[in-house]
């Protein structure tokens, strides 16, 4: 069945090569590309998304498929949902995902409420993942291509939206979305992949949130301690330390030292071995089922804790307010406060949720 399909081009060659697929496919197409972010004068990282050099990259895309496209002004909305929660999260001794709630926020939330008052049947992007459109709802599923799958930054969707999302390229791979681009006749089929978050233009994403909250207490110096509580130094601001960190700690010890919890009602970070960061359990809030109706009790799952790690049998407890313990089978490295764990039953995307502690914590 045709349809009026509202894209989201980021500039980039894979929101290119969706748009141009559902094109050939007979689908009626409109490109529609955010501005997220101003930049002001300043030159955007070649490697980050949402940048002015994007919107125009995105227009001449459009234009080669002969499709119109429109730049929605969207920065309040991303100051507010995305920018805003990222700082909060940093100064609270969190390791967040922006991308996460960017896709829930904005290019789903927002642009999906969008399309439905101007007629649209549905939005699609370029992300790499499927969806199966089942009587008793949709599913969320990796891609085909392992290696460029994207269903762990899409588990925070509500799953009500996924009836209308689209995802043309879950069944191709990124070499075969760049033939796409170029068999359309498109500049962007060589562009360069993004991979940082948009709005942190070189530096260190701490470096961002304490231009924007120097004078908050975990912007300042404070104590470096041991897991059982001996000072070993001082710290610049327990926001500039995350989990699992090695480098710049500024001490010296007879053995490598990592960050194993970051304190920051306190202002403390506190440091220890490598076999401190392992943990066998963690708490989780905020979940989300994504291709089934919530559990009635517990269940067993792959857990991803990080985008690229590898998942882990894990058997996860969901409780009454919202949120869920998860019990590894085996101990993983580094489980980050603010990063996302996404549950996954083979192929299938069971749902996620926030970590909410892990390693080191108390």
């Amino acid at each position: 069945m045709k349809e009026r399909i509202l894209v989201a081009m980021s500039g980039g060659v894979d929101s290119a090569a969706a748009a141009g697929l559902l094109v050939e496919a007979g689908h009626e197409v409109v490109g529609a590309t955010m501005k997220l972010w101003c930049y002001g004068g300043e030159k955007a990282n070649p490697r980050s998304c949402c940048s002015l050099r994007d919107i125009e990259d995105a227009k001449a895309s459009a234009h080669a498929l002969g499709i119109r496209h429109y730049v929605l002004d969207e920065e309040s909305d991303f100051e507010r949902a995305v920018i805003q929660p990222f700082v909060d999260s940093y100064l609270a001794g969190e390791t967040p995902n922006p991308c996460v709630r960017c896709n829930t926020h904005l290019k789903f939330g927002g642009l999906l409420e969008r399309a439905r008052r101007l007629g649209f049947d549905a939005v699609a992007t370029g992300h790499y993942a499927r969806l199966d459109h089942t009587p008793s709802g949709p599913v969320l599923k990796r891609a085909v291509d392992a290696s460029k799958d994207q269903s762990y930054v899409l588990w925070e969707i509500p799953r009500s939206d996924f009836n209308f999302a689209r995802f043309p390229l879950g069944e191709i791979s990124k070499a075969q979305a760049r033939a796409a681009a170029r068999r359309f006749g498109m500049s962007v089929a060589d562009k360069v992949e993004s991979q940082d978050i948009c709005f942190v233009e070189g530096g260190k994403y701490s470096d961002f949130v304490r231009a924007r909250a120097e004078d908050a207490p975990q912007a300042q110096p404070g104590e470096l301690v041991s897991t059982t509580g001996d000072v070993l130094g001082s710290h610049r601001g327990s926001l500039h330390y995350t989990v699992g960190q090695r480098r710049g700690l500024g001490i010296a010890a007879s053995e490598p030292l990592y960050v194993v919890r970051v304190d920051a009602e306190a202002n403390r970070v506190v440091v220890g071995r490598e076999q401190d960061l392992f943990q066998d359990k963690m708490r989780l809030r905020s979940l989300n089922w994504v291709s089934s109706d919530p559990p009635t009790g517990s269940l067993r799952a792959e857990v991803k804790i990080r985008y690229r790690s590898r998942p882990a049998r894990a058997t996860i407890h969901p409780g009454e307010d919202g949120g869920a313990e998860v019990h590894f089978e085996e101990a993983q490295r580094a489980l980050a406060p603010g990063q996302s764990a996404v549950f996954y039953d083979g192929d299938i995307v069971l749902g996620g949720g926030i970590i909410n502690s892990g390693a080191g914590s108390a």
